[in-house]
């Protein structure tokens, strides 16, 4: 069959940060064609803290300040915003380093932790050299003012897919989102990873000095384990998720006092945990 040599897909000609205009060929209505395209970056940033290599992980090159303060709250490594002093990153052919100068207590909670956990993945666990280091001690997290109407979480889940411009170029990247309580989206961010996403969307609050725990946190995802331990620790009371949750994720959030809401799909919802912080009219709670 013929192949039809088009300069660009739909929106090509636009440029997209954190993506790559490259050469794709493939077929659509049964012709073949050939167009340039965006594609998701995905890159090694490694996270240095006080001059000591810590973490390596595979992620969009976007957002990368809020990414490391981000990772470092979500992981215990950091109590507080204010324990971060620097924040440079450097590239190279290699990927991209980010180096952290960090509090002398921070420092040490973190050569802490390298002493039980020889490394991680995309699962999160990987390395971890005893159960007892699997879940770590959350913060407990307070009721926020009223309850919520399940219509904020149907009115976030809708605007964060408006608000995906990476995804809508690329779709290859999750998102992450902050929302008020009344459903309407404040902070996002995107990355190929879900964990990163959430992890860029902490250090974007804590950045900004928002309270948390005035809203709920949207991502694109299934509601894993870690996504709930990083909610959590983050303040945030409540996390909705497109997809579903796991039995672990589901015990975290019940252990944390998190509401845990999955398959968030237009004015749909199941809710996994903690229940009374939604309105119950429209979801069977009682």
């Amino acid at each position: 069959m013929d192949i039809a040599t088009l300069p660009a897909a739909d929106g090509a000609d636009t440029f997209c940060e954190g993506a790559r205009l490259l050469p794709v060929h493939g077929v659509r209505g049964g012709e073949a064609y050939a167009v340039q395209d965006w594609v998701a970056e995905e890159v090694p940033v490694a996270l240095e803290f006080n001059g000591i290599s810590h973490a390596v992980m595979l992620a969009t090159p976007l957002d990368l300040e809020d990414f490391a303060l981000g990772f470092s709250l979500s992981e215990g490594i950091l109590d507080h915003a204010h324990e971060l002093y620097a924040v440079e990153t450097g590239e190279s052919e290699l990927g991209i380093t980010v180096r952290l100068q960090v509090a002398s207590a921070a420092f040490a909670r973190l050569k802490q932790r390298r002493r039980t956990i020889a490394g991680r993945t995309g699962c999160g666990l990987c390395g971890t050299e005893s159960l007892a280091h699997v879940s770590r001690e959350l913060p407990v997290l307070a009721d926020p003012a009223g309850l919520l109407e399940r219509q904020a979480i149907a009115r976030a889940m809708l605007q964060v897919q408006s608000l995906q411009t990476l995804q809508q170029a690329t779709g290859a990247v999750h998102a992450a989102a902050w929302c008020s309580a009344d459903g309407e989206v404040q902070w996002l961010r995107e990355d190929v990873g879900r964990h990163n996403a959430l992890d860029k969307l902490i250090g974007a609050l804590a950045n900004n000095d928002v309270d948390a725990s005035a809203g709920f946190i949207a991502v694109t995802s299934r509601a894993s384990f870690e996504m709930v331990q990083k909610t959590a620790m983050a303040g945030v009371p409540l996390l909705a998720a497109v997809s579903a949750p796991t039995s672990f994720a589901v015990a975290t959030a019940e252990r944390a006092g998190l509401t845990l809401v999955g398959f968030a799909r237009k004015d749909d919802l199941a809710v996994y945990s903690h229940p009374g912080r939604l309105a119950a009219a429209g979801y069977g709670a009682h």
